[in-house]
């Protein structure tokens, strides 16, 4: 059901060499922008007709607008079942104690007497935020998009999701969003809401249609022609990542539960066929007992055939078996994974020595799927190794830093000498000419 990958036995490559040994989905974005690129210029022409075709052509459903009205996102929070109203409640919390405490404040440096730099943090303007809405929807996406940039203090926020079909005769919630993810946004106070998704969604955000105004950035997780769309317009608007499949590593020796690492190898296959599950652990006998843990566990689930099975059978799922805690923390190192989990002895000391995860979980009691929901932490998380370079979404993912230069007369005449120096050295005289103009021609020092 799941492949082993054995690097016990031997010295381990570095860089590249080790990320080619372990196990990774396919996933070209660069083929699909290609697929993309109309898609999104059709958005640009012709607005939200455009929009309205999408939606009959990949979602099955007939739109006469895009935006969501009022009256929907009441109604689907006075339906809302009262033990979901009470958990979403709750992640909101918790998720607003973290987020809250992310805040960088204004802070001034005296580089000199009379010479100081000041950093202050603005952020930006209008954001479109996107909640998935495939093989699952994800009201807990909605919750870690719109927190974050709440408390970043962005002050016009927007929502997509894709539209549904009716589930039945006489649904009036057919054509909209999930009414969970609908009602999510009403208790986080979001009232521009938009049914569109995929890439046209991300685009609709880009440059702005009739009923929708453009955006200065676009987060959340997607497909493959969501992460499209955000290389596409990189540069347009600001995006988080380019999220890839799902992924989990656990980290394990033979202090782990192998009920517990199969059970929370398959919590992340249930996501979606290409979902990746890895499991690094020097004890032959964990694996084995792992193995023999995910049979019954996955019989007694949902979504066996159509994702947990192909993704555990898939090449970006794998057993790895290493040499002791040392060539364990290297492979996880090398791998990168968005969702890190540490089940071995002294984990929260082992955690500590993580360098690249998007999100590390400390022993048996922080399962990913707490993160995913109540843990306060994020769960826009870099996936397909980006953690090596990339960070989660935060409060920081919306907020711009902008440097104040102060400098009084005296202070520019002390450091001018070596400005215009500097300057000439690059072959720049005009640059050095704007300061000569402030003294007269003569630089002080000179």
């Amino acid at each position: 059901m799941i492949s082993r990958i054995d690097l016990r036995g031997n010295a381990l490559p570095e860089g590249g060499a080790l990320r080619d040994l372990l196990p990774r989905a396919e996933f070209d974005v660069e083929a699909a922008l290609e697929k993309v690129r109309p898609i999104c210029e059709d958005v640009h022409h012709r607005g939200t007709a455009a929009l309205i075709e999408y939606a009959e052509k990949f979602d099955g459903v007939t739109l006469e607008r895009i935006r969501v009205p009022a009256e929907a996102l009441a109604e689907a929070l006075e339906t809302l079942d009262p033990q979901v109203k009470a958990a979403l409640e709750e992640s909101i919390r918790r998720a607003r104690i973290v987020h809250r405490a992310q805040r960088r404040g204004e802070h001034t440096t005296q580089v000199v007497p009379g010479g100081t730099v000041t950093e202050k943090w603005v952020p930006v303007e209008r954001v479109g935020l996107y909640a998935p809405g495939g093989r699952s929807v994800y009201p807990s996406s909605v919750v870690m998009n719109v927190v974050p940039a709440q408390e970043a203090g962005v002050e016009s926020i927007a929502l997509a999701s894709p539209p549904q079909k009716p589930r039945f005769e006489g649904d009036t919630a057919g054509g909209l969003p999930h009414p969970t993810i609908l009602a999510a946004c009403a208790l986080l106070g979001v009232d521009e809401v938009y049914a569109a998704g995929g890439a046209q969604a991300v685009a609709m955000f880009a440059y702005g249609t009739e009923e929708c105004a453009p955006a200065n950035m676009v987060t959340g997780p997607g497909n493959i022609w969501v992460a499209a769309a955000k290389r596409y317009f990189t540069g347009r608007i600001g995006i988080d990542t380019e999220a890839g499949p799902t992924e989990i590593a656990v980290l394990a020796d033979e202090t782990a539960d192998p009920a517990h690492v199969a059970a929370d190898l398959i919590s992340q296959a249930e996501h979606d066929p290409m979902a990746a599950a890895v499991l690094v652990t020097d004890c032959a006998a964990l694996a084995d007992a792992v193995e023999r843990e995910l049979e019954p566990q996955i019989a007694a689930t949902k979504h066996i055939e159509d994702r947990i099975k192909p993704a555990l059978a898939g090449r970006q799922s794998a057993i790895v078996l290493v040499d002791g805690l040392e060539q364990g923390l290297k492979v996880v190192d090398a791998y990168g994974a968005e969702h890190l989990e540490i089940q071995t002895a002294d984990a929260a000391a082992v955690a500590g020595r993580v360098r690249n995860a998007g999100a590390i979980f400390v022993g048996p009691w922080a399962p990913v799927s707490l993160g995913d929901y109540c843990a306060g932490s994020n769960h826009v998380l870099p996936t397909g190794g980006c953690a090596c370079h990339s960070s989660g979404l935060s409060v920081q993912s919306f907020l711009k830093g902008i440097h104040i230069v102060d400098y009084s007369r005296d202070a520019l005449a002390e450091v001018a000498h070596h400005v215009v120096t500097l300057a000439e050295a690059e072959d720049l005289p005009a640059h050095g000419a704007a300061l000569k103009a402030r003294f007269g021609w003569k630089v002080p020092g000179q």
